[in-house]
């Protein structure tokens, strides 16, 4: 059964998550990190990928933390967090996940948004240890956003250079294209990178350029675009 978490007057004006983990340890780890933030009030902690949809279920919370594996009877090895997410997705479209991986490979984040990346997150696993990246990501799903860990952009974007297949981006617009995949906002992208807004906008139209991609103001949908191009082969 889920482990319940702290309640109140408070915590009704937080924002309600469900963690889950097949670790104690890291999953009440993840708690009490959340809880100290006082944005984010757990409502419960789950070990299985069949506890966390029933969580979802009970609880209807804001937002899901998960691990991207959490060995269970009935459930695809190894992404297991995934199709709970996916799981989740179908049965509460209002409801926000961030996946947590030790993944970097770009396999396990297509994966987790191959029927859609709105409301999703990926980031690897030692993002736990920036609580601000951390509550950036579930404040974006909360709202319908994207995000996918810069780390995995990189990857990808080194991959498709080597391969001679991506025009060549500056150093500047290889930064604000990380930033958009994390579902930043150009004035966002402008308080991060200390850039002006004008300045992140013409970086942002060139990227687009040079990707061969149709602008769009939504977080998700340029997190998306992003993705489309960097997954074609």
């Amino acid at each position: 059964m889920p482990e319940p978490g702290p309640g109140g007057e408070d915590a009704a004006r937080r924002l309600r998550a469900v963690v889950a983990d097949d670790h104690y340890l890291v999953r009440e780890g993840t708690r009490q990190l959340l809880e100290s933030s006082g944005e984010v009030a757990v409502a419960g902690t789950v070990g299985t990928p069949a506890e966390l949809v029933d969580a979802v279920r009970r609880l209807a919370p804001d937002v899901v933390v998960t691990d991207i594996r959490m060995p269970g009877e009935g459930w695809r090895p190894g992404f297991e967090g995934i199709d709970a997410a996916h799981r989740i997705r179908q049965e509460h479209p209002g409801v926000g996940v961030v996946v947590l991986s030790q993944f970097a490979d770009s396999l396990y984040a297509f994966e987790l948004f191959r029927q859609g990346t709105e409301g999703f997150a990926y980031l690897l696993k030692d993002r736990v240890g920036d609580l601000g990246e951390l509550l950036g990501a579930i404040r974006s799903v909360a709202r319908g956003g994207s995000v996918i860990d810069a780390k995995v952009v990189e990857g990808l974007l080194a991959r498709r250079a080597v391969r001679g297949e991506q025009e060549a981006l500056t150093p500047r617009e290889r930064d604000v294209l990380r930033e958009m995949a994390f579902g930043r906002s150009n004035g966002g992208i402008a308080r991060s990178l200390a850039l002006s807004v004008s300045a992140v906008e013409k970086n942002v139209n060139s990227i687009f350029l040079k990707l061969g991609l149709e602008s769009s103001p939504d977080t998700h949908r340029r997190v998306a675009a992003v993705l489309a191009y960097l997954g074609a082969s």
